[in-house]
């Protein structure tokens, strides 16, 4: 029998998506190309790999030996590719990101594109999601997330950012209200807050004894976009709590004003997260390089 291996990776995402509707969607194809490449497998081999019911693919005995093998190829393959990409400089294939959704769209995601004009050959795949994707079931070569996170089974995870929260108002808020003098000043004041889900979230201040004082100001207003937080601090219609990196550009521009600057702010770390591999391929530590360079300053306004 001719060894051949077209279509072992949509084999692979099959079983690893449990279906084949989910890897069309993983894999950005039609549901009826991922059933041919699996029938034309089949047909090659000469077993049924699937049981096939209107619902669901659930694999066969024949269907289990040879997923593991696949595994094995494929792993294989990755490992070679990996240690062929280790001695060039320039970075190909596809890079598959998850990141959240402002975050990614305002801080990760210029970073990512601006290596991919330097890298021709690079792929891009960016996922935006506030859902905490499963870096290996769901085939992410990277994922960034925010806040605290630790390494689960098979992941490698390193610190690229750090993000201080701060407070600002506008001018215009600031010449009616005044400006707040000390923490206890703010429940006086109005304020724009995050709402989700029902929920106000509590302005978090770090104290010296490492605890954070917690702080809820009085609002009428609660978004659950920090965007549009920051859009409504601007009008003027309260203070707002949000991380430097958003409001960097309105505090440098003057339409909205540090309150209480001398104050530390909450801070808080964004992590990358990467299936572990013998050989890291060079697309991933390059994207893990340049995101750690360039929100290096990621607290500053």
């Amino acid at each position: 029998m001719k060894t051949s291996l077209n279509g072992i990776g949509v084999f692979v995402d099959v079983v690893e998506a449990g279906g084949f509707s989910a890897a069309a969607s993983r894999l950005n194809l039609s549901r009826s190309a991922v059933g041919k490449t699996v029938a034309r497998i089949e047909s090659r081999l000469g077993v049924r790999l699937f049981h096939r019911t209107t619902r669901s693919q659930v694999l066969t005995d024949d269907g289990h030996i040879f997923y593991e093998h696949c595994l094995r190829a494929l792993e294989e393959l990755r490992t070679g590719e990996a240690t062929l990409e280790s001695g060039r400089k320039e970075a190909v294939g596809r890079l598959r990101v998850s990141m959240p959704v402002l975050f990614g769209r305002r801080c990760v995601a210029p970073i990512l594109t601006t290596l991919a004009r330097e890298h021709p050959k690079l792929e891009l795949d960016l996922r935006f999601s506030e859902r905490l994707v499963d870096v290996i079931e769901d085939g992410f070569d990277l994922v960034i997330r925010n806040g605290p996170t630790a390494n689960g089974p098979g992941l490698v995870t390193r610190r690229i950012a750090l993000q201080r929260m701060t407070v600002c108002a506008a001018p215009s808020y600031l010449e009616k209200h005044g400006m707040p003098q000390t923490l206890m000043d703010i429940p006086d004041h109005e304020a724009v807050t995050c709402g989700r889900e029902g929920h106000i979230r509590s302005w978090l201040f770090p104290q010296d004894d490492g605890k954070h004082l917690e702080v809820m100001p009085r609002s009428r207003m609660q978004f659950d976009d920090l965007s549009a937080i920051a859009d409504a601090a601007v009008e003027g219609l309260g203070l707002a709590w949000l991380p430097c990196w958003l409001v960097r550009d309105q505090v440098r521009a003057g339409t909205l004003v540090p309150v209480l600057a001398d104050l530390p702010g909450l801070v808080f770390e964004t992590h990358a997260l990467w299936p572990q591999s013998p050989h890291l391929p060079l697309r991933v530590r390059l994207a893990v390089d340049a995101l750690v360079h360039a929100l290096a300053d990621n607290c500053e306004l």
